[in-house]
This record gives structure tokens, C-alpha cells and sequence, in this order.
């Protein structure tokens, strides 16, 4: 009997031929993107108690490079991947409205723009992981990619694929322009806003529309501001703790209306896809603040939530087992429900506090003359090295708004209209 050949799987691009995704690397199915986002650093040498302790010391901080990829985070990867590709799908370089936006002529004269906008956010209290999160998945991307030849560009083009930036504490539009400036300069290299930025004057919207015009030309594929909470300011800690049971959250105040303009005609008549970060607070006030906000959500609503509960399989499962590897005594101790459950009640499940006090419970450890870790250990660390944040994991265990709204990156905020947005629009 004549056995047939396999059938090969067809392989099927739906952006063949575009100049402007051909290098960004093929679409990764999400066992792929999960191993190209996790990160597990060397483990301890198995003749660890040979090696003197001041010098384990050191090697014990690699465990900040352990990254296990939550499902959110997958879910991440795929927005962010799904907003550049779909952006450049609408940006071909051979349309004239492409080239008429890029420079900057006046909207009634330019031929209809039928690309839709691509905006998310990413939200979830500080330490619980979301700017990493963000950052790794854009390091799976080039951030930038030189064409020796291109559609009207006589000497090529250099493609910005992602521009990553924390909004400054200021949030001004000076401050932010100069920001974006030197985040480009950083990326490319490129000397073209060093007079603007040497200058002493600065006009903050006319700083904005230079970055946007030169980010445009160089077909920029994805902005993401960090720390979006930056761009307003909470009231005083004073006026915070006379609030009362059942009276509404702090409103907060804009530092800058150009700055929230800017961003939103960015997402809407410029195609920079906007990806924003930040805390509970930010998202909250930015969600209230603009118009269309609608438009931040069309591609994801992501909230990096920090593990919760005996029954989280992401910590109890996942987390925990690998972080158990990383023990840097001769003797190391079995990872138990009692463990999980100190940790957790300790740090209340945030991420970087896990992580802290992993190393703190190996530092009380070393104290002694034993080479073992033991449950002790990390009940010492925690009254000792993490003291000062003794108080906000309380806040978090507790769930109470007012106690929450005592730190300004804890405060909750109602974000299930923009849930529930976001999953209808995955429906349609």
C-alpha cells in the first residue's frame, strides 16, 4: 500500500506584503508567546553550601528576574500585538490620505481616513506587575527597523515600531513633550529635538505637535504611557483622611488640560496606537476627564489584579512552585499551604512584596548558624524589612475604601462600566 505524503498546513498571513509588518516577526500562537515572554533565571548551584554566604547573598537577587506570565498578561501581549499590526494593516504606505496625515495638512483637505483608532489600558495597584508586563511583551517586538529602500523616502526609512514612556510627575505638556523627545532620541538616536530641547523658552502644544509630526513620519506603531496617574493631582493626604463613611473618592484634579488634549487627538486623527498604564486613581479620573474616552478601550481593558485568596491557582500553582527553586541555603525548606498562606497574608499578594520579602526571609536566615530557611524567617522580614508597607497590606486586605483612598496608588475605583464595554465590544 502507497502511503500519501503529508498535506502541509497552509500558512495563512493576513498582512502579506506590507513593508511595514514584514519584519516585526510572525504571529505567535499563545504557547509561543508564553515562552518567549517567561523568564526563569538560573537556579541555585546544587553545592550552594560551599559558597560563602556574603556571597549567596548577591546571587539571590537574580530571583527578581523570575517572571511567570499570567493569563492576563497572554491576554496583553495579544492587544498589543493585534494594535500594531492592525494599525500598519490601515497604514499602507502607497495611500495618499497615509501620506497627507503625516503631513500635517489641514483635516478638510485631506481624503477620508477610514483606519480606526487603537487604544487600551492597563490597570492594577503599584508592585502588582503590569509595567513589566507591558514592557516584556514590547521586547518580543523590534523597537525599530531600518528599510534601506521605501515608498517615497529616497534615502529609506527608520521605523519606529514602539516608543515606551513614564508620563512625568509634573504632567505638564512641556514636560511631557520633553519627555516623548528624549524617549525618541533614546530609541533612534536621532539629534532631531536636541535644539528644541536645549531651548529655554518651551511651548508645550507646539513641542507636541513636533514629536507627533516626526513619530507620524517615521510610522510609529505604538505609544505607551506609564504612570498615567501623573497626569492629575490628588488632593491632600489632610482632606483624604476627613472623609467619611459613604462619602464619594477624592475627585482629582487635572495638572494640565494640553496634555489630555494632546493624547486624545493623538488616538483619534493622528493613528498613534495608545497603550496607558497606571494605577486605580489615574485610570479612574483619565476615564471621567475625556471625551470619547471610549475610544482608550477599543483594543483591551487589561487589570493586573495581585494574587488573592486560598484559592488562587495563579499563585498556589504557578507562582509559588517556581519561586520555591530559588533557595539559597543547604537545607531548603518544602513549600506548603502554610508558606502560601504567610506570604500571602504578609504581602497581601503583590507581586514586588512577594519578591522582597522572598530575599528579606533568606537575609534573617543567613543571621544564623544554620544553612536552612525556615517559616520563622519570614515572619522576622516581614515586622522587620518590610515594616514601612505593614500598614498599605493591611489597607488591601481590609478592602475598605477608606482605608484604601489613605494611599493615593491604592485607591479603588469603579471600573466595571469599561469591563463591560470592553466585553461587548468583543461580541460585536
Amino acid at each position: 500500500m502507497t502511503k500519501r505524503a503529508p498535506e502541509t498546513v497552509a500558512v495563512h498571513d493576513p498582512y502579506a506584503g506590507n513593508s511595514l509588518i514584514a519584519q516585526l516577526g510572525p504571529i505567535r500562537s499563545r504557547p509561543d508567546a508564553l515562552k518567549a515572554l517567561v523568564d526563569f533565571p538560573a537556579r541555585p548551584p546544587k553545592d550552594i553550601a560551599s559558597i560563602p554566604r556574603h556571597v549567596r547573598l548577591h546571587m539571590l537577587t537574580s530571583v527578581r528576574d523570575l517572571h511567570v506570565p499570567s493569563l492576563e498578561e497572554l491576554q496583553l501581549y495579544e492587544t498589543m500585538d493585534m494594535m500594531i499590526r492592525q494599525n500598519y494593516h490601515h497604514l499602507q504606505p502607497s495611500s495618499s490620505s497615509t501620506w497627507s496625515m503625516i503631513s500635517g495638512e489641514d483635516a478638510r483637505f485631506r481624503p477620508p481616513i477610514t483606519a480606526p483608532s487603537y487604544g487600551a489600558a492597563v490597570v492594577g495597584v503599584s508592585g502588582s506587575g503590569k509595567t513589566q508586563a507591558i514592557r516584556r511583551g514590547l521586547s518580543t517586538f523590534p523597537q525599530t527597523i531600518q528599510h534601506t529602500s521605501f515608498f517615497r523616502m529616497v534615502n529609506g526609512l527608520q521605523q519606529v515600531v514602539w516608543l515606551s514612556l513614564d508620563v512625568p510627575a509634573g504632567g505638564k505638556a512641556t514636560d511631557l513633550a520633553a519627555a516623548l523627545m528624549t524617549a525618541w532620541k533614546k530609541a533612534t538616536d536621532s539629534t532631531r529635538f536636541d535644539k528644541t530641547l536645549a531651548g529655554e523658552w518651551r511651548n508645550g502644544p507646539q513641542m507636541l505637535d513636533e514629536w507627533r509630526q516626526v513619530a507620524s513620519s517615521h510610522f510609529l506603531g505604538l505609544l505607551h504611557l506609564d504612570e498615567i496617574q501623573n497626569l492629575f493631582k490628588l488632593p491632600t493626604l489632610k482632606s483624604r483622611s476627613k472623609r467619611k463613611l459613604g462619602d464619594p473618592p477624592p475627585e482629582l484634579r487635572i495638572i494640565d488640560d494640553q496634555s489630555l488634549k494632546w493624547i486624545l487627538t493623538a488616538l483619534n486623527e493622528w493613528q498613534i496606537p495608545l497603550l496607558v498604564s497606571g494605577t486605580p486613581d489615574g485610570f479612574g479620573a483619565l476615564t471621567k476627564r475625556l471625551s470619547n474616552t471610549e475610544r482608550i478601550v477599543t483594543s483591551g481593558y487589561h487589570a493586573f489584579k495581585h494574587f488573592w485568596g486560598d484559592h488562587d491557582a495563579a499563585f498556589s500553582q504557578h507562582f509559588l512552585p517556581r519561586l520555591g527553586h530559588y533557595q539559597y541555603v543547604a537545607r531548603p525548606m518544602p513549600i506548603t499551604k502554610e508558606l502560601g498562606d504567610l506570604i500571602l497574608e504578609r504581602t497581601a499578594g503583590v507581586q514586588r512584596l512577594i519578591i522582597a520579602l522572598w530575599i528579606a526571609a533568606h537575609r534573617v536566615a543567613f543571621e544564623r548558624n544554620d544553612d536552612d530557611l525556615r517559616l520563622d524567617d519570614f515572619k522576622v522580614a516581614a515586622d522587620t524589612y518590610l515594616a514601612p508597607v505593614a500598614q498599605a497590606v493591611a489597607a488591601l486586605h481590609s478592602n475598605d475604601p477608606a482605608r484604601l483612598s489613605m494611599y493615593e496608588d491604592l485607591s479603588p475605583q469603579d471600573h466595571s462600566f469599561w469591563a463591560q464595554f470592553w466585553s461587548n465590544v468583543s461580541r460585536n
